[in-house]
């Protein structure tokens, strides 16, 4: 019995949390991966786009964002619809004897402005796609030209701002490196639990009656020499009850339980009832609860019987005399 149970709490605190380590892992393996497929880093720093006669070494998958600051915008008097709302305005620029058109967001142009002297974009370099043909088309005829006439002196790839999709593109940064974030911080706290089970959240509650590292190391001591009931994953030793459990630790003085009660559970695929599970809750004072979740009703009903006997101040039973009882000492405290 000591060379099983020596040191068991901490032992079991180092397991449970190495099994939790694989989530962050995998998470964080699925973000690398998603920034190596996808062109994340180009969209959150795009290329500042130095030449615009240049446009197709722009237009590749990975590096099609740019930034760019614009100058001389015209107005073609088209827009860009989808779904009877307009997306954008159409406008060109004239470098070296080569029209250049720029697909703007209503917001930058002001839904439309004749004549735009500078302005500075985010947007998506793009081969042309059919609505492009149709503008090349409409201008074409409002010049009189043909329409291979006109794809000469158009660059056959446009700036869209639209494309860059600037709120959502914002949003999916921010949940991406936030979501990222919560996985390193927790897998930093994982291993911090593994190295120091005593920094571990079950160990820091043992705070709340004393001095944690002291009180862990009698209720090690109490359950590597004696534990007084044992169950499958539950413990009482002389002075602590003990959950070592595959969803977590708790540790609690029995002199600091003030109410304990058992909920049961009917599981069920459609109608047909195939079991009942049992759960222990536990109030002890300083507003600690704790629920032990999935257990038979005989080891309940001995952990309960057995507590009730060790410290017969303990509340037993769901009930409403015993909830008002217990609110009022706690809001004493």
């Amino acid at each position: 019995m000591t060379e099983n149970y020596d040191h068991y709490i901490s032992r079991h605190i180092r397991r449970v949390y190495r099994r939790r380590l694989f989530s962050p892992i995998l998470y964080l393996i699925l973000l690398a991966a998603l920034w190596l497929l996808l062109p994340l880093y180009d969209i959150l720093f795009p290329q500042h786009l130095e030449n615009l006669e240049k446009l197709a070494e722009y237009s590749k998958t990975n590096s099609s964002y740019v930034e760019a600051e614009l100058e001389n915008l015209y107005f073609t008097g088209y827009t860009n619809t989808s779904f009877g709302q307009t997306n954008g305005y159409y406008y060109y620029t004239l470098r070296d004897k080569e029209c250049i058109v720029i697909l703007l967001t209503p917001h930058t142009c002001e839904e439309g402005l004749p004549h735009i002297d500078t302005v500075h974009i985010r947007g998506r370099v793009m081969k042309g796609n059919a609505m492009y043909d149709a503008l090349l088309d409409k201008l074409s005829q409002d010049l009189n030209w043909t329409k291979d006439g006109i794809s000469q002196k158009v660059s056959s790839y446009f700036i869209s701002e639209p494309a860059f999709r600037l709120i959502p593109t914002s949003f999916l940064m921010a949940v991406y490196f936030a979501t990222g974030a919560y996985a390193l911080i927790r897998l930093l706290l994982y291993v911090l639990y593994i190295g120091f089970p005593i920094l571990s959240p079950s160990c820091r509650h043992l705070g709340l009656f004393g001095k944690p590292s002291e009180l862990l190391a009698q209720a090690e001591e109490e359950l590597a020499t004696l534990p007084q009931l044992a169950t499958e994953d539950m413990f009482i030793t002389e002075h602590y009850f003990i959950v070592l459990a595959n969803y977590g630790v708790a540790v609690v003085p029995i002199q600091e339980i003030v109410w304990i009660y058992k909920y049961s559970t009917l599981h069920k695929i459609l109608w047909h009832h195939f079991s009942i599970s049992y759960t222990l809750h536990i109030t002890a004072n300083k507003h600690l609860y704790i629920q032990c979740p999935k257990n038979m009703k005989s080891d309940i009903d001995g952990i309960i019987d057995y507590l009730s006997e060790a410290n017969h101040d303990i509340l037993v039973g769901f009930n409403e005399e015993n909830r008002l009882k217990v609110k009022q000492k706690t809001i004493r405290k």
